[in-house]
């Protein structure tokens, strides 16, 4: 749907991984944006889904608590797909929510005509009370200043909570093993995207001012293990090349990443492996 690229084009950063893959978003993300009078913060949420494990079950949790933080909320659907019941399952959860909603159709540009347009917007106007529904391209800026201008008219006044240079609330570590997760689901297919946790063992800086970065990818079966890795390493050297231009662009320093892939067996049932990997929302 674009949420993540919505919201890193909103900020001028790229905090929030993009996939096209359902449940890419797996934690619940702080991402802030200053304009010259206002303090927005944005929160790139996990989508509400039914849940298969206990990884699902806490994303789904993520999601609907910030359901109950926020002054606004953003619907963001796909102009190119028509609403299906995973929709209407999310719009019954925010018929019950007291903040407003605003419907956000993404991907326009793909659309041939006005008249596609239209029926996308009246099939969700029929299900819930949107408070305004805006057509938008994540990728083009223009048109994103109506959609800031739109939410403005929600947000209290109160006094600038986060400093300017300040763009998220997650840590280093935290982002950088997103950045790499995002190349292993760019570059993996069928269910091997989704068995994924990464973990950041060692970050630092050395007397050269490069980053040296240590991490594990972690799977649930030994085969996905020899997928990632690929034939004679090349996969897994693909997935540390593309990761680390990213890395390096975010943090401005030149980086030597060294990645390794262990098998931990149905990690995504395991709560003490969920907690170690981040996925907490009890600690």
């Amino acid at each position: 749907m674009g949420k993540s690229t919505l919201i890193n084009n909103l900020i001028g950063e790229k905090i929030a991984i993009m996939s096209n893959r359902p449940q890419t978003t797996r934690n619940k993300i702080m991402c802030i944006m200053n304009t010259n009078n206002a303090q927005i913060m944005f929160l790139d949420t996990p989508g509400i889904h039914k849940p298969q494990h206990k990884l699902g079950e806490y994303m789904v949790r993520a999601a609907e608590s910030a359901l109950n933080e926020v002054d606004a909320v953003l619907f963001v659907v796909d102009a190119n797909e028509k609403k299906g019941a995973g929709d209407a399952f999310i719009m019954a959860k925010l018929k019950n929510i007291k903040a407003p909603v605003i419907l956000v159709v993404n991907k326009i540009d793909k659309l041939s005509n006005k008249e596609q347009l239209f029926a996308i917007i009246e099939s969700y106007r029929n299900s819930c009370d949107f408070k305004a529904v805006l057509p938008i391209s994540a990728l083009q800026d223009k048109d994103l200043a109506p959609l800031v201008q739109e939410i403005l008219k929600y947000l209290p006044e109160g006094p600038e909570y986060f400093p300017e240079d300040m763009i998220t609330d997650q840590p280093e570590r935290v982002i950088v093993a997103e950045l790499i997760r995002e190349k292993i689901l760019k570059l993996t297919r069928d269910e091997v995207p989704h068995s994924i946790a990464v973990e950041i063992e060692e970050m630092k800086t050395r007397e050269n001012d490069n980053l040296y970065i240590r991490a594990t990818i972690f799977v649930e079966r030994e085969s996905q293990k020899g997928i990632v890795i690929g034939a004679k390493g090349a996969l897994l050297k693909l997935i540390g090349q593309q990761a680390r231009k990213d890395i390096e662009v975010l943090l401005g320093n030149k980086t030597y990443l060294e990645l390794w892939v262990k098998v931990k067996a149905d990690w995504r049932n395991r709560d003490q492996l969920l907690r170690q990997f981040g996925y907490d929302d009890k600690a």
